[in-house]
């Protein structure tokens, strides 16, 4: 790992915070000077090492003000997701391990209970933070405990359903909590500011909090028809100035006490608030406004691209490396650009994930029939069954990941009505850096499981095209194509052939052992053939191509040439790929010897694709390793 260095030195405060207990050494403004430290030395790390940079930057003086005010670990802090998160991971313990983030061996991009005591619920996918701390209050009550719990949840995470459902259930049982809704939205109009922080102070000031809890409890001591009715009137008095001058009727309708907006990026405010609320029972909902990116000049601008970073100019926010070679991601969205300017039939839809998916070119060039659901695959995954049902060719393009969030949709609504849903799954296998929430290391065997569902994965980027184009032509039910990400291969791509559903190639002859390989796996595995030819060894490399339905006739001719059949895949050994070929060879009888290669049941912790695949053996040389050890083996280990 190469060494990244900093003046820490220079650093007026940050130098000498470590924990939370050290920020409260500090006087209240200089928590301001404290903010464009943490600020200047986030931006120094991830311009030198990469990564989740705009929303962390926006939570600066946020996180500042939530450390100040309450006591963690004892007063328990979930964020919805992680990347959030550094600025939290640099004020707990964790400031000179910032250099290592996301890369292997180093610390986590997101919230991590077994790294640190301070992060309460790890999570790498949104919506989580309120059920979450629903969990830990109820268990609070139930022991008889006093912390707090704060749920920090963004805007973008409010567009999943499962928020919803945790507000309803915390107004619900009234639970002591805060949610604090993190709205980084980019287009805030200045003259709001002066009249909702003039409101939100008057809802803070001590003063008025009284008189609004002696007026109740006065009407509660006339006669119980008066009563009723004066209280009914102040509720309505005060609902009404809240529905004029707030957004925050719709949080006040789900049972919480709200509190907003607030000037996220005002460290002082933001303390006197949390000071104020902290005194407070029941659900809390305070509503902050920040800006994602805030602080360098070109955040505006490239606010999307701040999300995620390779290294980069921290003065231009221009990336050091340049690929040559096309992603997969982008020879996708312009496939499915090209393929839908020609059928009209075709629609785009992704979960808040445009340019991740590559739909972003498809919204540039046909915007009607491009749709962003939100965080919210169980209901992208249904609209599109609803649009199948109309003779519409839905194509839903999700990490792979994030679609094993709406996995009863494409059983419930897809599947079992048998509806033509293309499902194109980004980031297939292993991501690297975002690690084990991120990894697509089930798709092939949660989707194999689902009858009428076709899988295929190309080898590369010409098969990926091709795959595309037969997916939206098929009109049989469900088919899902996966691929990895990165970089393409760089072959040339020409027109688009439509190909024989379950049909597999042999990519490289052999006359001692047979690699069946499927997806990114094939180039590999051509590789480690060519290794294990120096060896003596003549392998035979397959393509399968579909991991459902399989090619029938090309196994029962690779199990009648072959008494060694090796499966690789870049997926879990348990149930994908490899459990199809045994169970194939089981059913017609075949006592081949088969090993399958591939992800173990386990997690799989972060690191580059090369540096994961090199310790699972799943590169050329590890492929190889793995082949001439079974090759060379009596009898299958078990």
């Amino acid at each position: 790992m190469e060494e990244v260095k900093f003046e820490m030195g220079n650093t007026k405060f940050l130098k000498d915070i470590e924990y939370p207990k050290d920020l409260k050494k500090l006087k209240l403004n200089d928590l301001r000077v404290l903010s464009d430290e943490l600020r200047d030395f986030l931006m120094d790390t991830i311009s030198q090492i990469g990564g989740h940079l705009g929303a962390s930057l926006g939570v600066v003086e946020l996180t500042l003000a939530l450390h100040y005010v309450f006591n963690s670990p004892n007063d328990k802090m979930i964020w919805d997701v992680g990347h959030q998160g550094y600025i939290h991971k640099i004020l707990t313990g964790r400031k000179n391990q910032l250099k290592t983030i996301r890369q292997k061996d180093g610390i986590s991009g997101f919230l991590k209970r077994s790294e640190s005591e301070y992060d309460a619920f790890g999570a790498g996918h949104a919506t989580t933070s309120l059920s979450a701390g629903l969990g830990i209050a109820t268990a609070r009550d139930f022991q008889k405990k006093k912390f707090k719990v704060i749920s920090i949840i963004g805007d973008g995470s409010m567009t999943g359903g499962m928020a919803y459902e945790a507000m309803n259930n915390i107004g619900l049982l009234k639970k002591d909590m805060i949610v604090v809704l993190n709205d980084n939205r980019m287009s805030i109009a200045p003259n709001v500011w002066s009249i909702q922080n003039y409101f939100t102070d008057l809802m803070l000031n001590e003063s008025y909090n009284k008189l609004r809890n002696k007026i109740w409890n006065l009407t509660g001591k006339v006669d119980k028809k008066n009563s009723d009715r004066l209280r009914a009137l102040a509720a309505k008095i005060e609902g009404g100035l809240k529905g004029v001058l707030t957004p925050g009727m719709l949080f006040e309708a789900l049972g919480f006490r709200y509190f907003g907006p607030v000037n996220g990026h005002n460290v002082v405010n933001l303390v006197k608030t949390f000071e104020e609320i902290k005194g407070f029972s029941g659900p809390i909902l305070v509503h902050v406004f920040t800006e994602k990116g805030k602080g360098p000049s070109y955040a505006s601008k490239h606010f999307q691209k701040l999300h995620a970073l390779n290294p980069f100019d921290k003065t231009t926010g221009i990336e050091h490396k340049k690929a040559t070679v096309p992603a997969y991601t982008k020879i996708f969205g312009e496939s499915l650009a090209e393929l839908a300017k020609k059928d009209e039939k075709i629609i785009g839809i992704t979960a808040a994930m445009p340019d991740g998916t590559g739909m972003s070119i498809m919204q540039e060039a046909i915007p009607e029939r491009y749709f962003d659901v939100g965080i919210a695959e169980q209901h992208g995954v249904t609209f599109a069954a609803g649009l199948a049902t109309e003779g519409y060719t839905p194509v839903v393009a999700i990490y792979s990941t994030f679609l094993q969030r709406a996995f009863d949709q494409i059983i419930h609504d897809v599947a079992t009505q048998k509806l033509s849903v293309v499902f194109v799954l980004d980031r297939g296998g292993l991501v690297g850096a975002d690690g084990p929430t991120h990894h697509g290391s089930f798709d092939l065997s949660y989707l194999r499981l689902i009858p009428h569902m076709v899988i295929m994965a190309p080898k590369d980027e010409s098969e990926l095209r091709n795959m595309l184009y037969t997916a939206t032509l098929y009109k049989k039910g469900p088919i899902a194509m996966r691929y990895p990400r990165g970089n393409a291969l760089g072959v040339e791509t020409g027109e688009y052939t439509k190909m024989e559903i379950g049909k597999g190639e042999v990519v490289r002859e052999g006359k001692d052992i047979a690699i069946l390989a499927i997806g990114n796996m094939v180039h590999n595995s051509i590789k480690a053939a060519d290794i294990l030819s120096g060896k003596g060894i003549d392998a035979e490399v397959i393509n399968m191509r579909f991991v459902k339905p399989l090619d029938s006739n090309l196994l029962k001719d690779t199990f009648a040439k072959f008494k060694k059949v090796l499966t690789v895949e870049d997926n879990s050994i348990l149930g994908g790929f490899g459990s199809a070929v045994a169970e194939f060879a089981e059913q017609y009888g075949y006592k081949n010897d088969i090993l399958i290669h591939g992800l173990p049941d386990r997690f799989i912790e972060h690191g580059k694709p090369e540096e994961l695949h090199h310790d699972l053996k799943l590169d050329d040389k590890g492929i190889a390793d793995v082949t001439e050890e079974f090759f060379n083996q009596k009898k299958v280990k078990v």
